[in-house]
């Protein structure tokens, strides 16, 4: 189980790096979402947009700790 991740002589937590890719995922999975018009379907745009990203989060985060 990775802890720490040590980059250029800094050590950082696992989750900081997956947090950046997950960030990247997140702004492509709502470029796609924007394309094919999903805000109308969903009753808060801004609360579906952060259960987006936090699930993108989660599922790398538990890819790495699994």
């Amino acid at each position: 189980m990775p802890v720490e991740i040590v980059l250029f002589g800094a050590v950082l937590p696992t989750l900081l790096p997956i947090f950046g890719l997950s960030v990247i995922l997140y702004l492509i999975v709502d470029k796609w979402a924007g394309c094919w018009d999903l805000d109308r379907w969903v009753w808060h745009p801004a609360l579906f947009r952060l259960a987006l990203f936090v699930c993108v989060f989660a599922l790398l985060g538990l890819e790495v700790y699994q």
